[in-house]
């Protein structure tokens, strides 16, 4: 009876331990899955490691996970450039089948092509719970042209260029090239639907939806779609709300396209209960102050957030307009 007492003291010790922190476990922030963009790493201290931080520093106690492809940080990086995105989204949802703390629901984080990439592994991952997703200039609508790098002295980003100028759907390039794997020429839409082996199929232009992939879009509780308003990476910049051109140029917004009309992902059903957020952050591509950062974490990942809230808000130096 000693032993029973003592035991139901520390339940109640532990209850209001947890009360005066205005924390109960349930309550706890869901771990955290991001996956960095192109030309980046997993674990650089000056980009993942400090968006890590802060993320770790604004919701105590939670758990990140950053994505990475190959043994070292250099091999994740040459990932991000070179590889065939198939077998790269399925050995992403092995690895994370084996991490313990990532079982009972993740939030996902991404940022520019990991963002896509995050969205794909969704779809494809079905050992996955996730919540919700957010992602920064992400081009889930396509690219019209191969982004530019950075530096000159990029080996890899430069690299990357010159194969995919020698035809993004040439049958080396089309394996191989990352960023040829989600390329989509607006006058060549036929040969995009017939050549391109990654992007065509997640965002089922192939003509039927895909039932599974749909079923666990519409699963999340919210997807927030970031772009840049000056976004000088990612063409179009409306890629990152799903958007893309015609072949005059022109610039057509998700709800005129097919995916929307026929909800062939499930976007219309997030958007119509209002689980689909647009946010525009104010500059250039991954322009992201650790201000801006901190409120979108704040907003979408605290604990006791209600996701059918909509936001459709600006950032203008650091503050919701």
């Amino acid at each position: 009876m000693r032993i029973l007492a003592v035991f139901n003291k520390s339940l109640w010790l532990l209850a209001y331990s947890r009360l005066v922190c205005g924390k109960w476990y349930q309550n706890e922030p869901a771990p955290i899955v991001i996956w960095h963009g192109m030309g980046d790493t997993c674990c650089d201290n000056s980009t993942m490691g400090s968006v890590i931080a802060t993320i770790e520093d604004e919701l105590p106690g939670v758990y990140v996970h950053s994505i990475k492809l190959g043994s070292t940080e250099s091999s994740d990086r040459n990932a991000g450039f070179l590889g065939n995105l198939n077998t790269q989204i399925d050995q992403v949802c092995e690895d994370l089948a084996d991490i313990k703390e990532l079982q009972n629901g993740v939030n996902m984080m991404g940022f520019s092509q990991g963002g896509l990439f995050l969205r794909a592994l969704i779809q494809r991952c079905p050992s996955l719970k996730t919540k919700t997703l957010v992602t920064f200039g992400s081009p889930h609508g396509g690219i019209s042209r191969i982004p530019e790098c950075s530096s000159d002295s990029d080996f890899m980003c430069n690299w990357m260029r010159r194969l995919a100028s020698r035809g993004v759907y040439s049958w080396y390039v089309r394996d191989h090239v990352v960023q040829a794997q989600y390329f989509k020429d607006p006058e060549r839409i036929d040969q995009y639907l017939k050549y391109n082996m990654f992007l065509p199929d997640i965002n089922s232009d192939l003509g039927e939806a895909n039932d599974d992939y749909r079923k666990r879009i519409t699963a999340l509780e919210k997807v927030v779609l970031i772009r840049f308003s000056d976004d000088n990476l990612i063409s179009p910049a409306v890629s990152s709300w799903f958007g893309f051109v015609d072949s005059d140029g022109q610039d057509v917004p998700l709800q005129n396209t097919t995916l929307y009309s026929e909800d062939r992902l499930g976007l219309r059903e997030l958007d119509a209960s209002q689980r689909l957020d647009f946010v525009t952050l104010n500059g250039k591509h991954m322009n992201i102050g650790e201000k801006e950062l901190r409120s979108i974490v704040s907003r979408y990942f605290s604990p006791g957030q209600k996701p059918d809230s909509r936001q459709k808000v600006m950032f203008v130096q650091g503050e919701y307009l």
